[in-house]
């Protein structure tokens, strides 16, 4: 599988972009993606784009003050405006452009159809379909660039070309030991790799394992037992207690893994499928997530994707002594969603 697209030429590149990710994209697919929107925007020659950050359908913030538009999408409105009313062409960003409502997806295709050609440049990343009329408008006169599912094998590559392109030496069960401590999570691997090449271009086994290491008897495993339960209190004991000696991303990654699986597990008929869309890994773990697939609901599973890559972005962006407070509310939020609190 190829991780990034292929990039059209300044020359050919037409000023609407769409990023596909898939649907449910975790912290490694939305990197990706966030990745070539910004280069689809450089190659267009926007070096400072207005980006818009869309809220969920549903979310607390869906006021809409204009009757038509969130207060955070209005923004786009004067941004796509810019090009006609200065002479010239400034690019926007618009990030899960997915949770468009009707409404708002119906304003931005009229001011991108009243635009001449070229005087908007738009990128639209999405990873779920974005509402008509602005989904049919963008698949017409725009450029669609996707980024695949991560999988194991390609995260594996992934890891071989990011090492590489460092200039580092990194051994087979240094990778190995890697892959098993950030799944697919290609961010936080990324991150794994700056670390460890402080004032060294060789990686090997013991220097991952001293590095990213968890206490034998407090595993990842039981604090998403204690989230399953959802049992708050257990689960932020087994954070605080994880979060002296393992690294926050590393347990991000593991809830991103967590969470396909269980995404897996509810959409298979039947216990051979869901292992061989696992890669055909049997054992205890797979089966008691395919034991409590009918525990959470789909929707819940949505939301906790949703709250993985917002707790993502906030751990590589914010300063790192909020990271705790970051996992802290994740920690409770996860227990809502995974059948705790609502099923009681």
């Amino acid at each position: 599988m190829t991780l990034s697209a292929p990039q059209a030429t300044l020359d050919t590149m037409k000023p609407l972009v769409v990023i596909a990710g898939p649907r449910d994209a975790g912290p490694g697919e939305r990197d990706l993606m966030m990745e070539q929107a910004h280069r689809a925007l450089e190659q267009l020659g926007v070096d400072s784009p207005t980006r818009i950050d869309v809220p969920p359908k549903g979310a607390t913030v869906d006021d809409t003050s204009d009757g038509a538009m969130r207060t955070a999408v209005q923004e786009i409105v004067p941004a796509l405006q810019s090009g006609s009313l200065f002479g010239g062409a400034d690019g926007v960003l618009v990030v899960d452009a997915d949770e468009l409502l009707k409404a708002e997806a119906e304003v931005v295709a009229e001011l991108l159809g009243l635009s001449r050609e070229g005087e908007s440049i738009a990128v639209f990343v999405a990873a779920g379909s974005i509402p008509a009329p602005l989904g049919s408008l963008l698949r017409s006169n725009g450029e669609t660039i996707k980024v695949g599912r991560i999988t194991e094998r390609s995260a594996g590559e992934w890891l071989g070309k990011a090492a590489r392109d460092r200039g580092i030496r990194l051994d087979r069960d240094a990778s190995t030991v890697l892959l098993n401590r950030f799944g697919t999570n290609v961010a936080a691997l990324g991150q794994a790799l700056d670390q460890l090449a402080v004032g060294t271009d060789q990686i090997d086994v013991e220097m991952v394992r001293n590095r990213f290491k968890n206490r034998p008897d407090e595993p990842m495993w039981h604090y998403v037992d204690a989230i399953v339960a959802g049992d708050q209190g257990t689960a932020l004991r087994r954070l605080a207690d994880f979060l002296l000696h393992g690294h926050p991303l590393q347990l991000l990654a593991f809830l991103q893994n967590d969470v396909r699986r269980r995404s897996m597990a509810a959409a298979a008929p039947d216990y051979e499928t869901f292992l061989d869309w696992n890669g055909g890994k049997a054992g205890w773990a797979m089966e008691k997530v395919w034991k409590q697939r009918s525990r959470i609901r789909g929707s819940d599973l949505k939301l906790a994707v949703g709250a993985l890559a917002r707790a993502d972005l906030q751990l590589k962006t914010a300063p790192e002594a909020s990271h705790r407070v970051t996992m802290e509310r994740l920690t409770v939020a996860m227990c809502r969603w995974y059948g705790g609190a609502r099923q009681r």
